[in-house]
C-alpha cells in the first residue's frame, strides 16, 4: 500500500495524507460474519460520562476475526482483501475447501487467489499458521498466541511482527516490536509473515472532524480549567500548572509505574525499551 495526499482544495485537503486502499474490496462485509456494535458514547447505563473524550463515532459492524486458526490440513483460498473499521490492519476473506469461510488478519503481501493453510510442519509461506517449534529461527511472525488454543494476541495491529530468536527448552525465544524479549510455549501457533498496511503510522487526519468519526471528542487542557475541575487549573494568566504532571485525579503522570506483578512477568527476558524524549 502507499500513502494518497490530496490537492489542497481546503485547509484539511492540504494536510491530509491518508493510505492509498487501491485493490482493497469496496463492497460490504460478510453479513454472516458480522455482528452489530453499539456504542457507548463514553457513558454507562445511568448516562454518566464514565469515559472521558468519548463519542459515539461512525455507526459500524464488528467482523469476527479467527485468531484460532483451527480448521487443520485443511487449504484456504483467498477470496478478498478488505478495510475493517474496528482495526488498523487489513483483513482477509478466506474460502476453505468444504465451502466455510473466514477473516482472518491480512498479513503483508498475501494477494487474492493464494492458497493458505493451518497446522503441523507445514511449509513456511505468509498467511500459513502453525506452532513455533515448527518454524526456523530468524523467521518473522504475527498474531501469535501467548498460551496454546487461546487464539493469537500478539502482534495483530498494522505493520506490526515478532522475530523468533531461537528455542529454550519447552519454550521459543521471541522479539517483539517493542525490544522486549520473551519466552512463549513452543507449540503456541503463529502466522508466517508481518501484518498488513505498515503505512498506518504515516498517516496524517488533516482535520478534527475526522477524529469525531472514529468516536474521539476533544480533551481539554488540564491548565486551560478551573482549580475545581482539575489539580492543573486557576491562576491568573496563562500558568503550566505550578506542579509536576498529573491526571486529573492526582495520580503522576511522569511514569508512575502502577502495573501489578504478573505470574508471566518470569517469562519476560528483557523489558521493552524506554521512550526516548
Amino acid at each position: 500500500m502507499t500513502l494518497k495526499s490530496y490537492k489542497p482544495y481546503t485547509k484539511s485537503t492540504r494536510t491530509t495524507i491518508l493510505v492509498d486502499r487501491k485493490g482493497i474490496w469496496r463492497g460490504r462485509p460478510v453479513k454472516s460474519l458480522t455482528i452489530g456494535k453499539k456504542s457507548t458514547g463514553g457513558r454507562n447505563n445511568l448516562g454518566r460520562i464514565t469515559s472521558r473524550s468519548r463519542g459515539s463515532g461512525h455507526k459500524k459492524r464488528y467482523r469476527e476475526i479467527d485468531f484460532y486458526r483451527n480448521k487443520l490440513d485443511k487449504l484456504a483460498k483467498v477470496e478478498r482483501i478488505e478495510y475493517d473499521p474496528n482495526r488498523t490492519s487489513f483483513i482477509a476473506l478466506i474460502k476453505y475447501e468444504d465451502g466455510s469461510k473466514n477473516y482472518i488478519i491480512c498479513p503483508k503481501n498475501l494477494k487474492v487467489g493464494d492458497e493458505i493453510t493451518s497446522g503441523r510442519k507445514k511449509e513456511i509461506k505468509i498467511g500459513n499458521c502453525m506452532p513455533l517449534i515448527d518454524i526456523p529461527p530468524g523467521t518473522i511472525v504475527h498474531n501469535v498466541e501467548l498460551i496454546e488454543g487461546n487464539g493469537g494476541k500478539l502482534a495483530r495491529s498494522a505493520g506490526s511482527a515478532v522475530t523468533l530468536s531461537g528455542f529454550d527448552g519447552d519454550y521459543s525465544i521471541i522479539k517483539l516490536s517493542s525490544g522486549e524479549t520473551r519466552k512463549v510455549r513452543s507449540l503456541c501457533k503463529a502466522t508466517i509473515g508481518a501484518v498488513s498496511n505498515p503505512d498506518q503510522k504515516n498517516i496524517q487526519i488533516g482535520k478534527a472532524g475526522r477524529n469525531r468519526w472514529k468516536g474521539k471528542r476533544p480533551l481539554v487542557r488540564g491548565v486551560a480549567k478551573n482549580p475545581v475541575d482539575h489539580p492543573h487549573g486557576g491562576g491568573e494568566g496563562k500558568t503550566s500548572g505550578g506542579r509536576s504532571p498529573v491526571s486529573p485525579w492526582g495520580q503522576s503522570a511522569k511514569g508512575l509505574k502502577t502495573r501489578k506483578p504478573k505470574k508471566s512477568d518470569q517469562f519476560i527476558i528483557s523489558r521493552r525499551k524506554k521512550r526516548k524524549n
